[in-house]
């Protein structure tokens, strides 16, 4: 039995902006931080121990795995980043605000870029695209972890870890589209050895 933990970074300045982020690397805002020691009380209060850690190469998902590691006492927690776990790359729309892309390429268009499965916005990735770099990196780094009994925290991003959740809690595409995760809330899942799920928790 292993337990992994996932969590979306906090609320980052561009989500306060309501603008396409991708891999910008734009900080957390005051809230953002919030959240992730929100978290990390969580954690603590769960009384989860853990391993290793992984996050991206982006700032925002970096800062809050940090300030979580400090709120469970494991600032020395081995930490491994990797751009596998950034966010989808949203292309020509990154940096663009979401209501001004809207009028400018209508509704249906950019809903059919943001929740479409394999339809990618110019420029960019789709959700498929970003699995197809996710998954690989989850199976070689941090799945050999959990099959040694390894308790593992992934702080990364919307769209990475809905990558993960698809193939850990086995969505179909119509379901992971529906998915939403929300920022600074872990979710925990108890794995067995095959990593078929045994029970999971939303610590909100």
């Amino acid at each position: 039995m292993s337990i992994l933990v996932l969590i979306r970074h906090g609320q980052s300045q561009w989500n306060l902006e309501n603008r396409f982020t991708g891999w910008v690397d734009v900080p957390l805002t005051e809230r953002g931080r919030e959240e992730a020691h929100r978290a990390g009380r969580k954690l603590r209060e769960a009384g989860i121990r853990f391993s290793f850690a992984f996050t991206s190469e982006l700032v925002r998902a970096q800062e809050t795995l940090s300030i979580v590691l400090a709120e469970i006492g494991a600032v020395d927690l081995p930490v491994e980043r990797d751009q596998a776990l950034n966010e989808r790359h949203y292309g020509d729309l990154q940096g663009l605000d979401k209501a001004e892309t809207a009028k400018k390429f209508g509704d249906e268009q950019v809903h059919i870029w943001r929740r479409s499965y394999d339809i990618a916005p110019p420029g960019g990735e789709s959700l498929k695209d970003t699995a197809a770099r996710t998954l690989p990196y989850f199976a070689a780094r941090i799945a050999p972890q959990l099959q040694a009994g390894h308790n593992v925290i992934v702080a990364a991003h919307g769209n990475s870890l809905r990558s993960i959740v698809m193939d850990l809690e086995r969505l179909t595409r119509e379901q992971v589209l529906e998915l939403n995760i929300a920022t600074g809330v872990p979710l925990v899942y108890e794995l067995d050895g095959a990593l078929s799920i045994v029970k999971k928790t939303i610590l909100d």
